[in-house]
């Protein structure tokens, strides 16, 4: 009796303490945020952030979130979708992005996409220890670039039990000479010279088409999700090529696989156009379809019609389309 009362005890403890590793986070309601102190990097100190909703009542199954690139975790409708179809909610702001940006750091800056691994690695391990026993990552752009070449290092130890990905960023979205000539060379330059500023501040047009402020329908911290983003540097144009080269050779995800994108793309211009609010102006919705195929062996794609970059930032009907295939999915698995 003695043991069995020492064991709830140490239960209990364990419990009070993981929970007072986490504040208050700044979306409000009942958010909460944990920041992990990482090893320190070429730019000096590192953190990461984990966003959560408390705990369901005996439920083991969780959603990881991976955001994409000049973004973080502010979509409270998703997370609160997913708390309200049984499963505990989760975001990563990964190192350099959003709530981990610190003031030594070039904001969104990678040398390899590998570099977000320990992140990863940390959520999930985090996650399990509060009691999950069912993963599933989803990821958007960047992060569904990040995500599946995370999970290709972890083949034969697969962390998580499927993979949602919104827009994924499997390829450039430029002509054969960019493509093919310009940006090989910037990245082998990225290589030699990571620090080389190679494309300065960005087209407004696909903040103005979420900011509730201009055309949009939401509301966001803009120096976490720049308007006009941040300059580039070639290290990060070599960090996107090595993982997308090994993206696109097939690496046979044994874990199911969701992948979902707009049924258009759209060229941006400096000039607006109201097709910004219905279509995915950010990548070829085709190379997602077309390199998609050769994530895994049990892949479900879907498209969305009038769907944006963001697919649950698009207009009401084309993201319930979102919500619609995502939780069918999620019934068989």
């Amino acid at each position: 009796m003695a043991r069995r009362l020492l064991f709830v005890y140490l239960l209990i403890l364990t419990s009070v303490c993981l929970h007072a590793q986490y504040t208050p986070d700044v979306l409000g309601d009942d958010y909460l945020r944990r920041t992990f102190q990482m090893p320190d990097d070429y730019e000096g100190k590192v953190v990461c952030t984990l966003v959560k909703k408390p705990q369901l009542p005996d439920v083991k199954q969780a959603i990881l979130y991976i955001h994409g690139y000049n973004d973080y975790f502010f979509q409270k409708q998703l997370g609160d979708s997913i708390n309200a179809h049984g499963y505990n909610f989760y975001a990563m702001d990964l190192r350099k992005y959003g709530r981990s940006i610190l003031p030594n750091q070039n904001p969104f800056f990678c040398k390899s996409l590998k570099e977000y691994f320990a992140d990863i690695d940390t959520a999930i391990a985090t996650i399990q220890a509060e009691g999950n026993d069912k993963i599933l990552l989803m990821a958007h752009s960047t992060g569904g670039l990040i995500t599946p070449y995370y999970l290709n290092s972890k083949k034969g130890n697969m962390p998580i039990d499927g993979l949602i990905l919104n827009s994924p960023f499997l390829d450039w979205n430029f002509g054969w000479f960019m493509e093919r000539i310009i940006i090989p060379t910037v990245s082998f330059i990225g290589k030699l010279f990571p620090n080389l500023t190679v494309q300065g501040y960005g087209n407004p047009n696909y903040s103005y088409s979420l900011l509730k402020q201009f055309k949009g329908e939401w509301e966001y911290d803009t120096n976490w999700k720049m308007i006009f983003g941040h300059p580039k540097k070639a290290g990060w144009i070599h960090a996107i090529q090595e993982a997308q080269q090994t993206i696109q050779k097939g690496i046979e995800l044994d874990c199911p696989i969701l992948i979902m994108s707009s049924n258009k793309s759209f060229p941006e211009t400096k000039k607006w156009h109201n097709e910004y609010m219905t279509s995915d102006i950010v990548l070829n919705v085709q190379d997602i379809q077309k390199y998609g195929k050769g994530l895994g062996f049990h892949i479900t794609q879907d498209t969305i019609q009038n769907g944006m970059h963001d697919l649950i930032l698009s207009e009401k009907s084309s993201r319930n389309h979102v919500y619609r295939t995502v939780f069918d999915w999620m019934k068989g698995l």
